[in-house]
């Protein structure tokens, strides 16, 4: 899912930077860390797409290619694929809280009900929104790329 790759990873290194306290530092460590996954995961698809040109299912590839690993991917992917969603959901909340401050973790629509000594359920403003997203998100991956969404 293309977002997360653009909202998701600003979220770790603006917690990262305050812990280093370096913005050169913090370039080595993101950049030691990140340049590795890309390069090998551009040289495996580059290697995937051209043993099979015309199949451009990630799940059927890897699938025909690795019986037993395409469908544990496949599998995987519904766990990951929400995962995704929900990180972008919950980054696009606060980058708007950011923007409207009426958006925000401590400003609760539903006050905490304490359920027990250690858990309390709740609703936020910033919920309420990542709710939105999730649902606006889950509508456009069940539309598909063949179809547009239209606000």
């Amino acid at each position: 899912m293309a977002p997360a790759s653009f909202i998701v990873p600003a979220i770790v290194p603006a917690e990262m930077a305050g812990e280093i306290g370096s913005p050169g530092w913090l370039l080595a460590a993101w950049s030691a860390c990140r340049c590795p996954d890309h390069r090998r995961g551009a040289l495996l698809w580059r290697t995937l797409g051209n043993d099979a040109p015309r199949r451009w299912d990630v799940c059927v590839l890897a699938r025909s290619l690795f019986p037993l690993w395409g469908f544990l991917y496949g599998w995987l992917l519904s766990v990951i694929e929400t995962g995704t969603i929900a990180a972008v959901a919950v980054a696009c909340a606060r980058f708007t809280g950011v923007l409207w401050p009426s958006i925000a973790e401590d400003k609760y629509l539903v006050a905490p009900i304490h359920i027990s000594t250690r858990y309390a359920v709740s609703l936020s403003s910033a919920q309420l929104f990542a709710i939105a997203v999730i649902a606006l998100l889950t509508m456009s991956n069940t539309l598909g790329p063949s179809q547009k969404l239209e606000l």
